[in-house]
């Protein structure tokens, strides 16, 4: 009944809890285990529970396929991770990627972190991505994308650090085109072309 009222009072939004333990955080999320399309993400007490909308699956599908097909054009080695569950009691912080990556080999912790934002909550998505040390992060929001690399601090910088060939613009076009197998498709041969 509580999982019920919740996903209907944040659908397509972000619910932003401040004050949350971490055995807190842990009993919300385990009482949402069955329920689909919900995300949480946690840091120093502050709790995002989220939904995901279709949309949200839809470009997030989409980079991750468009990045995979650059990644394969190019040679260069890479294990999709996915979404796991990053972060620790003792981190303080908590949060599944949208979709993340390791290059060149298999790691325990992703080089790329790609986020899809919709909605914003209160929690600072790199902050916390500082905290679980990933190098760099992409934020895809409003048909734009913004990437940070880690350096002391995260930096906006204009061409991913750890793909430094990869033509942005480019890879924004298809990501907004108007059907995912023809844009992965076009984007393999403009990388052909290349």
């Amino acid at each position: 009944m509580i999982q019920t009222a919740v996903k209907n009072l944040i659908t397509d939004s972000c619910l932003t809890l401040k004050g949350v333990s971490w055995a807190q955080f842990e009993s919300l999320e385990a009482a949402f285990e069955s329920v689909g399309g919900i995300k949480f993400a946690y840091l120093d007490g502050i709790l995002e529970i989220m939904t995901v909308s279709p949309e949200h699956e839809d470009t997030k599908s989409t980079i991750g396929i468009l990045l995979e097909a650059y990644l394969r054009e190019k040679g260069i080695r890479s294990y999709r991770r996915g979404g796991p569950t990053l972060g620790s009691k003792e981190q303080g912080a908590r949060k599944e990627p949208d979709e993340s990556y390791n290059l060149q080999t298999k790691k325990a912790i992703p080089d790329l972190a790609i986020e899809v934002i919709f909605t914003s909550g209160g929690i600072d998505k790199l902050q916390l991505y500082k905290r679980l040390g990933i190098p760099e992060v992409w934020f895809w929001e409003d048909g734009v994308l913004s990437i940070y690399y880690l350096r002391d601090e995260y930096e906006k910088v204009d061409r991913s650090e750890l793909l430094p060939e990869l033509d942005v613009a480019l890879l924004v076009k298809y990501v907004t085109y108007f059907d995912q197998y023809d844009a992965v498709t076009e984007f393999i041969q403009a990388l052909k072309a290349s």
